[in-house]
């Protein structure tokens, strides 16, 4: 599997709005399962958008390009830009955000 990147320009319009995709995550999570073979989906980055709006950077593992906008597709999430990592650098780990701290 390569990892992949998926781009999701201005998917919510704020952090309520972002609240209430958890079904939107529980079916990626189901979609994700049921397409185990071809997708593994490792993590989300929100993006604070300029206009207020919120974006995500998601990665992923997949077989293809293809099974990562079919994942998406079948979630019903957007995938504006789904770009292959080349490489990976790691300077330090990502630090524990305030979100997820038990």
């Amino acid at each position: 599997m390569n990892t992949t990147i998926i781009l999701r320009r201005k998917g919510w319009a704020s952090k309520v709005e972002l609240g209430a995709a958890a079904a939107a995550a529980a079916r990626s999570t189901e979609v994700g399962e049921e397409m185990a073979a071809d997708i593994r989906w490792i993590r989300t980055y929100v993006l604070a958008e300029e206009n207020g709006s919120l974006a995500s950077v998601c990665v992923y593992q997949a077989t293809s390009a293809d099974k990562v906008r079919e994942h998406a597709d079948c979630a019903g999430l957007p995938a504006d830009d789904v770009i292959q990592v080349a490489d990976l650098i790691v300077v330090a780990p990502d630090p524990e955000s305030a979100a997820s701290a038990p």
